[in-house]
């Protein structure tokens, strides 16, 4: 198999842009109409998401083995789409023919045998991971909205109960479907560690043109059932021992939380030190529980940033140029997360600052996760 040749086909097919994946769910549907149904009823945001991810991963084949984790998670994850391993050859066949179509002559024998066996490679570590999850867990978690709570204009935190334990490793996340956006799933991180009574707290913030979280925010009320899907991505847990250091913007508050609580159980912990970034003091709308967190534990530090208001009374700026200050962090993990702009910011101030990039773990909001690097977005919808 020829990786290099795979991946300048696929380079060459990207370079269509949107004429791409408009080919692809043309002959994906044509050829199988029965599988429109699987996909939300708007295909605007989804269209680049499943052909991009495809290319990317298949092309990517010669580093399967650091993939097959994340492959294995979204293999159990898809399952929530009522993805069956008959699904599977279809999908293939529609990527091959569109690989073919736009790359006309240069489509040749070889090159199709080639791509035949890296989708296969992919496949079959996702068919057989939902066919082992299927023994142990379900499609789907319905989890029942207990508690509702308006933090700002466009923010909300969500108490959920499950039907049943959701196994989730602190920092992981989550795709949620509300009824109100039926076949439409978005990525969330839980707030919290697994609990024994089944609870899970989700931050939200509504996004322009978002219809799962403005759904969330303004919409969905206690009582509400949503539904859960596996949780999936391994960026931003704890595998080592060593003390950590947090820099949140907004949101990406969420799975850092989870961290402080998981390791404010740990027998001896680390040293946690998170510096959560908002443009107001109004816009700290975790603070309390944060401040809480760190009075239980005086392990774990909290530094709350703001970075647009005069009056606010502690530091000022962005969250990852106040961290650096705090610094040296050459022998801590260091996590970042949040929106793109911010976690770009953070990593070059990092990089500048000496920061091993080995010692830097980072996840961000954009709409398309490399399945790679997160775990997030292959195969999924909206």
């Amino acid at each position: 198999m020829d990786t290099a040749r795979l991946r300048s086909s696929w380079n060459t097919v990207a370079g269509f842009g949107g004429g791409v994946p408009l080919f692809f769910y043309s002959t994906l549907f044509l050829t199988h109409p029965h599988l429109r149904e699987m996909f939300p009823a708007g295909m605007s945001a989804q269209r680049d998401k499943l052909v991009r991810a495809l290319g990317r991963v298949v092309a990517s084949v010669d580093d399967l083995e650091s993939a097959v984790p994340f492959l294995q998670q979204l293999g159990r994850d898809h399952r929530k789409f009522s993805v069956t391993p008959d699904h599977y050859p279809a999908v293939g066949q529609a990527l091959l023919t569109t690989l073919e179509h736009f790359l006309a002559d240069d489509w040749t024998p070889e090159l199709a045998e080639d791509w035949t066996a890296a989708y296969k490679l992919v496949a079959d570590v996702m068919v057989a991971a939902a066919r082992e999850g299927a023994h142990t867990a379900p499609p789907w978690w319905n989890a029942e909205v207990v508690r509702h709570e308006r933090r700002g204009l466009d923010i909300a935190v969500l108490t959920l109960r499950t039907d049943r334990p959701l196994r989730y490793r602190p920092g992981q996340s989550v795709a949620v479907e509300t009824a109100l956006r039926p076949r439409i799933w978005r990525y969330f991180s839980p707030a919290n560690a697994p609990r024994e009574d089944n609870l899970l707290e989700l931050h939200v913030r509504m996004v322009d043109g978002g219809a799962v979280s403005s759904a969330l925010v303004q919409a969905v009320g206690p009582g509400d059932v949503l539904r859960l899907g596996s949780p999936v991505g391994s960026r931003l847990t704890l595998d080592h021992a060593q003390d950590v250091v947090l820099i949140s913007g907004g949101t990406g508050l969420a799975p850092f939380k989870a961290l402080l609580g998981q390791i404010a159980d740990e027998s001896f912990p680390r040293r946690a030190h998170l510096f959560t970034g908002a443009r107001t003091a109004r816009e700290l709308y975790d603070l309390p529980a944060l401040q809480a967190l760190s009075a239980a534990q005086p392990r774990l530090r909290v530094t709350p940033v703001v970075s647009d208001d005069p009056r606010f009374p502690g530091p000022r700026g962005e969250a990852g140029e106040i961290a650096l200050r705090h610094g040296p962090w050459h022998d801590q993990e260091v996590y970042v997360c949040g929106s793109p702009a911010m976690v770009t910011t953070t990593r070059g101030l990092l990089r500048d600052a000496g920061v091993d990039a080995e010692r830097v773990r980072w996840e961000d909001f954009s709409g398309y996760q490399d399945p790679v690097e997160t775990g997030i977005g292959f195969l999924t919808r909206g």
